[in-house]
């Protein structure tokens, strides 16, 4: 059973994502909370595989909220997904920064919700390549503020280059066809480069990748 955390604001969002998440025979709702503070300490009482927060609330936002649950050990099993409602707002790149897992606009379809969700506990990112390329097509036209990361001199110039085609978008299986290796071994790359750089996943890996001057936008 996936449990899954609600955290927004709005308690007709709320609803209309419990009915659809409990309507599913895998998924459940363990609770719901109106706002940041009010997410966090539900998330260490219940501990969700995934955590639906908002971006904008009351108290402490989603961005706060997210960077808390990442940063709590007790909490490393805990997937935030993050709800906006403009796709890539300012916010995207600091709540991918701190820590979240991907995102959703809020209108999604309720397909797509439930295959996220899904996604998400298994801890894989919100990213599929075509996803990425909205990210980096983003960066293109504004680039995030500079946060601490590490510079990836630790990196092999395999992973390097590995780190360099996912944040161009490509799939494990499109670096492995590029680099003429097999798709388990660009996984296990891939892999490796995050774990190298404290990272959570292929997310962070983007947002670090142009960060850092590894991968330029529109270059």
């Amino acid at each position: 059973m996936i449990r899954v955390l609600l955290v927004d604001d709005q308690a007709l969002i709320r609803g209309g994502f419990r009915a659809l998440l409990d309507a599913e025979d895998d998924i459940a709702v363990v609770g719901e909370a109106a706002d940041g503070r009010e997410g966090v300490a539900l998330a260490r009482a219940h501990l969700p595989d995934v955590a639906l927060v908002d971006v904008q609330m009351p108290e402490m936002d989603g961005i706060e909220a997210t960077r808390r649950i990442a940063a709590d050990p007790g909490l490393a099993g805990v997937h935030v997904v993050i709800l906006t409602n403009y796709g890539f707002d300012e916010y995207v790149f600091d709540a991918l920064r701190a820590g979240a897992t991907g995102f959703l606009v809020k209108d999604v379809e309720p397909a797509d919700l439930l295959h996220a969700v899904r996604v998400a506990a298994r801890g894989d990112a919100l990213l599929a390549p075509a996803i990425t390329r909205r990210l980096i097509a983003s960066f293109t036209a504004h680039p995030p503020r500079p946060g601490p990361v590490a510079d990836g001199a630790e990196l092999t110039g395999r992973e390097r280059e590995v780190v360099a085609l996912v944040a161009r978008g490509l799939s494990n299986n499109e670096i492995a066809d590029r680099l003429v290796i097999s798709p388990l071994t660009a996984k296990t790359h891939v892999s490796r480069a995050l774990a190298k750089l404290g990272l959570r996943d292929r997310v962070q890996l983007v947002v670090f990748a142009y960060e850092t001057g590894l991968v330029a936008p529109g270059g």
